[in-house]
């Protein structure tokens, strides 16, 4: 890699929500957990054909289910175990397939494949083949990327400013041989560059700073900066007809690991955080995993508490004995919010001194300083009139109109998202958005609303 490849990325816009509840750098070990499950839910507009039935014995790495509209898509089991339950919903459509762990890892045994020895399409089948491009996502629509496209580029970015988001340094610290494997095998994928992009406010991994065969990208700024949207919008922008892929830098990670060993090794570190853990910190698990061995003696019990899978904003609520997500790598423990407070003191007429603001509009903001806050759930009202504030442009790292886009997704407005950029966005990149917004309006929702829209009418 030439050094005078890579780039710098200020980001004048975003806002770092501090939250109370990060994690401390101690790891913790976790024995096999009782359950793991796989939910096609978190692979949006999949539909999966079962290749499996209840009571079938599977290993670490057999296939569990498939796209239905395309086969080769697979998405595997990231444990040894037996088929318990598919849950299915509505029109029996399937919620998730829970695995029992048999407590020892018996995995499908395929032998080491060096990278450099394959083909672009070798390295495409084999991870097709082995359900690893599942970890591999595509902009325009955020799904799953499609195999039969060739990405102009692939970013992985190496940090997360999420509320109270995992340190990747502290979770990829001394795998640097089956992150670069995986760089290795991500950049044959494309015609175009690996951008693997790192954090410019803090000190980078030798595994992100020694990484070869990709660009390394400096991105300067608050949140959403650690989210590839941004980083695609400001590196390689998405014009439609053009594909960019994504990887999460830990399941990059895994992918190495399988060329390394041959084996699909689904273990992974997940962050627990909130200001309602008791001892927040790391865990090593397995994708899907039940979190009971991680919540237990873990969580306050001074009031109704929300497990999140994911983070504050983007993060999905499971139960106490639910499973992580697929792509999660941190679990948020917060308040529910559903105390009555007081008008004059916790209530919208209170000083604001234990409240979070971004417009200055509370005591607090005032004071100055780095404090962090124990916020909860409550949205603090009801959905109203959606109207021009400038409320959102100021957290919106894009040159796109975030309102304009939300207003053309909400109303089917299909010449209208092409025009303000829906192929260059996704949901999440619209958090900041929903959290700043008076009109409580559910952003991310009518975004990914739009993007199906787009999909059905436009891809």
């Amino acid at each position: 890699m030439l050094l005078n490849m890579s780039k710098t990325i200020k980001l004048r816009k975003g806002l770092d929500i501090r939250l109370v509840g990060e994690a401390e750098k101690v790891l913790v070990e976790l024995p096999m957990p009782a359950t793991v499950s796989l939910k096609p839910s978190d692979f949006h507009r999949l539909t999966p054909k079962m290749v499996v039935k209840v009571g079938d014995h599977v290993n670490a790495g057999s296939v569990v289910f498939c796209d239905k509209y395309n086969e080769q898509v697979k998405f595997v089991s990231p444990v040894s175990g037996t088929i318990k339950d598919v849950v299915r919903g509505d029109k029996r459509r399937i919620l998730e397939v829970v695995i029992t762990t048999d407590g020892n890892q018996v995995f499908v045994e395929h032998g080491p494949k060096n990278v450099a020895e394959l083909s672009g399409d070798e390295i495409k089948e084999t991870m097709l083949a082995n359900g690893l491009f599942a970890f591999v996502k595509q902009r325009p629509l955020d799904v799953v990327a499609d195999p039969a496209q060739t990405p102009k580029s692939i970013f992985v970015s190496a940090f997360d400013s999420a509320p109270l988001a995992a340190d990747l340094d502290f979770m990829l610290h001394g795998h640097g041989a089956d992150f670069q494997a995986g760089l290795n095998a991500l950049a044959k994928l494309t015609t175009g560059k690996v951008h693997l992009n790192v954090n410019g406010k803090a000190g980078v991994d030798e595994i992100f700073a020694k990484a070869t065969n990709v660009q390394i990208n400096t991105i300067v700024g608050k949140h959403p900066a650690g989210n590839v949207g941004p980083q695609i919008h400001h590196i390689d922008p998405v014009n439609k007809g053009e594909f960019v892929w994504s990887v999460n830098a830990q399941d990059v990670a895994i992918i190495g690991r399988f060329f390394n060993t041959g084996k699909f090794d689904a273990h992974k570190i997940v962050a627990l955080t909130g200001s309602e853990s008791i001892h927040p910190k790391y865990f090593k698990t397995v994708i899907g995993a039940n979190v009971a061995s991680i919540l237990k003696d873990n969580v306050k019990q001074d009031g109704d508490v929300r497990v999140v899978s994911g983070n504050a904003l983007t993060g999905d609520k499971i139960e106490a004995d639910g499973h992580l997500g697929f792509y999660h790598n941190q679990l948020t423990l917060l308040p529910e919010g559903n105390e009555l407070k007081f008008v004059l003191t916790k209530g919208w007429m209170g000083p604001g001194l234990d409240k979070f603001s971004n417009n200055r509009l509370m005591l607090s903001t005032w004071l100055g300083g780095k404090k962090r806050y124990r916020m909860d759930t409550n949205t603090n009202g009801e959905e109203r009139a959606f109207v021009m504030t400038g409320e959102l442009e100021r957290v919106f790292p894009f040159d796109i109109l975030p309102m304009q886009l939300v207003k053309a997704a909400i109303t089917n407005d299909i010449d209208g998202m092409e025009n303000l950029g829906i192929y260059e966005v996704a949901p999440e990149d619209f958090a900041l958005c929903e959290y700043v917004c008076t009109t409580k309006v559910n952003i991310q929702d009518e975004i990914r609303r739009g993007l199906d829209i787009i999909a059905e009418e436009c891809m």
